[in-house]
């Protein structure tokens, strides 16, 4: 509606200078011609000037000039109070080229005007003047009809302009009040892109309520577990339930129950603290992957061999660009996987390649497996393939949780190749900070 509105003033002030221009060369044009014929007839020449005494009737003020500016004839007042018209600017350029133009206001009538002069062989000057009243009066009559064409566009483009609203927002309206039945909702092409957008963003929110959900139950439910254990010995402890041969055997199983319990709460302060860190929040370095794996696997050459799994690392220098305490709890976590979910006499290798502008982190191990339905999953929060080895290994479900965020946190790819009762291989490919 403003647009229309812009257009219709617009168009009015240009269609009107327009239309001036023309009006202005056709009244011109109308003058030239009254001043040629009345020339031509000879009616003004200077001995028969007073047979123009039928000329006061004409629409046209006709004025006759001598050479020095006074004036001899005018059809329209008397000459005998008019002053000199040498000066004025048709009479100065028709003594100067032969004829002359000019639009401006009338000394005499006190209205503007239009004048064309023509030099005569006799030395005078014949004028023609046209009250330029007359002009603007063609544009006042046709006002009413172009006011009238403005209204009427107006009202048209408001009706336009709100069916059309109604139109647009009607699939926006019904996607909102439908949004879970948004692809069955009728769209026009150019809101397809947005509605899958919408679509999208409306499914990762769901996902994200439903992983929230699953969370946290599952955490109270991990909770719940060494939380009763603790409680239930040390119950039978403190009503001196438990014989004297049992305490050391109680106090062990709290111990235990209570270590699970802070590693687990410690996992899960470091996915928190993961999943509202952005990459610029973490510092980044230049790291030499292969020396970090070094010392993991030296630090882990303990817990391999209580296990009964033999670890060793392999591999060639390479260096990334990452934050190195979660490259270190990233290479902790794998490896202690690695060992936890071993068999008896089991192996281990960590290596570190560089690869095509990458450098590959690889941990293989010969341990159980993760079976197929269960490979896109294991990097979800608290799920376990084996649920009873893996309490009984003291894990808490959120190693490869951790890994995961780390890996995305680094723009690195992650690679998982397992076969049950095969072992499994996770590969992650880092950018080369040499490259």
């Amino acid at each position: 509606m403003l647009v229309a509105l812009l257009s219709i003033l617009l168009t009015a002030v240009s269609m009107t200078a327009v239309f001036y221009e023309l009006f202005k060369k056709e009244v011109m044009n109308e003058l030239e011609a009254y001043t040629r014929v009345l020339q031509s007839t000879g009616v003004f020449d200077v001995t028969a000037a007073e047979s123009a005494e039928g000329l006061t009737d004409w629409e046209v003020r006709i004025s006759l000039i001598a050479a020095d500016g006074t004036v001899l004839y005018d059809n329209d007042v008397d000459v005998g109070g008019l002053d000199n018209h040498g000066d004025r600017p048709e009479v100065s350029e028709a003594l100067g080229d032969g004829s002359g133009q000019s639009i401006r206001r009338s000394d005499t009538l006190d209205s503007s005007a239009f004048y064309f002069a023509v030099l005569q062989e006799d030395g005078t000057v014949l004028r023609v003047a046209k009250a330029s009243s007359s002009i603007w009066r063609i544009f006042r009559s046709a006002l009413p009809i172009v006011a009238v064409t403005a209204v009427v566009i107006f009202l048209l483009c408001m009706l336009l302009a709100s069916r059309a609203t109604r139109a647009l927002m009607a699939p926006i309206d019904s996607l909102a009040e439908h949004l879970d039945e948004c692809d069955d909702t009728p769209v026009y092409n150019e809101l397809v892109p947005f509605v899958r957008t919408i679509r999208k963003q409306h499914d990762d929110i769901m996902k994200n309520a439903r992983m929230r959900q699953d969370f946290t139950a599952n955490v109270s439910h991990e909770l719940k577990t060494p939380l009763t254990s603790i409680s239930g010995y040390a119950e039978l402890i403190e009503h001196h339930m438990a014989a004297e041969k049992d305490i050391p055997r109680f106090a062990g199983e709290i111990h235990c129950s209570a270590t699970r319990l802070l590693n687990m709460i410690n996992d899960i302060i470091k996915l928190s603290e993961l999943d509202v860190m952005t990459p610029a929040e973490a510092p980044m370095e230049r790291l030499s992957l292969h020396l970090l794996a070094q010392n993991c696997v030296d630090m882990l050459q303990v817990s391999a061999e209580k296990h009964q799994v033999t670890l060793r690392f392999e591999g060639e220098p390479g260096y990334i660009n990452g934050n190195k305490e979660m490259v270190e709890e990233l290479l902790y976590n794998l490896c202690d996987n690695a060992i936890r979910y071993n068999n008896p006499d089991g192996n281990v290798t960590v290596a570190v390649r560089p690869r095509d502008g990458k450098v590959l982190l690889v941990v293989a191990d010969t341990g159980i497996g993760i079976p197929k339905i269960h490979q896109e999953r294991v990097f979800e929060r608290f799920y376990r393939v084996d649920k009873s080895r893996s309490k009984a290994t003291g894990g808490t479900g959120l190693g490869l949780a951790i890994v995961k965020h780390i890996v995305a946190q680094h723009g690195a790819q992650l690679e998982l190749k397992s076969e049950p009762g095969e072992g499994t291989t996770i590969t992650i490919l880092f950018e080369n900070a040499d490259k």
